[in-house]
């Protein structure tokens, strides 16, 4: 009976680990006050139906408490939504709270930014590297490889030349 306990508990511990990646990977979260906050890269939005005359947000990192402490954001107003956004956000753990202009506080949502860096673009040949084909890629003209064929003939001749007449030395 006891090795049956110790597979269910090990079971469900197996379980857990695996749902943790999902909950921590959820990028955005929806509160039961209606607030929407979604974290894209480095920018953190907030969505909601609460404040249809309009309204602030704020952005409070950790260890601010009150609204006026974080980075505020006018609450744009849609048609049936309003929305704030905030790019530049370091990575962290914040909370975004949400007051209409009639002055309610309609909640405030906690929310995860994970950036990863990005790297800078450099600009990069076009055609890359002209390595090992030497000179065909480009069309040269009918005197230039004439020129070129008697210079390497010229080498042959003379290299034979050469060889001949170092042998003709031990001949005699």
């Amino acid at each position: 009976m006891r090795t049956n306990t110790q597979i269910f508990v090990r079971s469900g511990l197996v379980a857990a680990a695996a749902a943790l990646p999902l909950t921590v990977a959820a990028p955005s979260a929806v509160a039961d006050n209606g607030i929407t906050v979604t974290s894209t890269g480095s920018t953190v939005s907030v969505n909601t139906a609460a404040c249809p005359g309009g309204g602030n947000a704020s952005l409070l990192s950790s260890g601010l408490t009150t609204f006026t402490q974080g980075r505020q954001a006018a609450l744009a107003v849609g048609a049936t939504n309003q929305t704030a956004a905030w790019s530049n956000v370091s990575p962290g753990a914040y909370t975004v709270i949400v007051n209409c202009n009639d002055g309610r506080n309609v909640g405030s949502q906690p929310v995860t930014v994970t950036t990863t860096p990005t790297l800078p673009t450099t600009n990069s040949p076009a055609l890359g590297v002209r390595g090992g084909i030497g000179g065909g890629i480009k069309d040269y003209g009918t005197l230039t490889m004439v020129g070129g064929g008697v210079l390497v003939a010229a080498a042959l001749g003379g290299g034979a030349w050469y060889l001949r007449r170092r042998n003709m030395h031990h001949r005699t």
